[in-house]
């Protein structure tokens, strides 16, 4: 699916790849980026080949790095494409002296970027008993794993309704979410589930917009149920994910068993899941 205008590139081998010199360690894939795309100052998203043999479920997330090191730096980040997807998208935060994102949001089309090969993470179908209504609760770049649930035809059979909730601080920092929202809604393919199952409720907590506040002040006063028009929270009907920042996770998941929601696993499935896997 392109969502997006972007840098295309052919494919090349390793050693025209550049890989300042440094040999690919075991157990690692080394990927072409193909696309890359900036937001903000601190925001973007690039795509990069998938490996024929790499397998993974719709929300997991993967170890990733660059060969510029004799031992490189890997670090989480959440797939931000389908598991039908031909290709790996990821979405990640700009951190002018973070081992990894300081170097990693320099790459242009035809770098190469390694990746361990097992994926892993809990914000997948697979954890959660079924329900009615799916709420993914993201600020940030935790939207990542939840661009790709919202492109899984599984997560459409498996809830009747998908709510997908994006808080950053400023309004451009929505962007990402709005457009793969938007773009979902026109595709051939997942447009009419989208557009008959999907919400996406967008607020910013400081440059002014048409909803503003933290969500768990949202969730509190009653004001996103209201907006929604749904009622509140209800362990029977509803089923969560939450991806964000630790205060955010933590809030988030207070609230949601303040209201009878269990948190769940891969190997015992209930309410709701919490990723705590960090980019840095």
């Amino acid at each position: 699916m392109n969502m997006m205008d972007s840098h295309a590139a052919t494919p090349a081998s390793a050693e025209e790849r550049g890989t300042g010199g440094f040999p690919i360690p075991d157990g690692v894939f080394a990927e072409t980026v193909t696309e890359v795309q900036h937001y903000t100052d601190r925001l973007f998203r690039f795509r990069m080949t998938r490996p024929q043999s790499f397998r993974f479920r719709s929300g997991e997330f993967v170890m990733i790095g660059l060969p510029n090191a004799e031992k490189p730096v890997y670090r989480a980040y959440s797939i931000a494409s389908p598991s039908w997807d031909e290709a790996l998208e990821f979405y990640s935060i700009k951190v002018p002296d973070g081992p990894l994102t300081e170097h990693l949001q320099k790459i242009q089309p035809g770098d190469t970027v390694l990746m361990r090969k097992k994926p892993t993470g809990t914000l997948v179908n697979d954890a959660l008993t079924p329900g009615k209504r799916l709420y993914m609760f993201s600020t940030g770049t935790g939207i990542a794993p939840f661009a790709s649930v919202i492109r899984d035809p599984e997560t459409y059979e498996k809830f009747d309704e998908l709510i997908l909730t994006h808080t950053c601080r400023e309004v451009a920092e929505l962007d990402y979410g709005k457009d793969l929202v938007t773009s979902l809604k026109e595709d051939e393919v997942f447009g009419e589930l989208a557009r008959a199952q999907l919400t996406l409720y967008s607020t910013t907590t400081r440059e002014e917009s048409p909803k503003m506040g933290r969500i768990t002040d949202l969730m509190e006063s009653g004001k996103l149920y209201e907006d929604l028009g749904v009622p509140p929270l209800n362990p029977e009907t509803d089923r969560g994910m939450i991806c964000g920042s630790m205060a955010m996770l933590k809030d988030v998941k207070e609230l949601l068993e303040k209201s009878g929601l269990n948190e769940g696993a891969n190997n015992k499935p209930a309410e709701f899941v919490v990723e705590r896997a960090f980019v840095g």
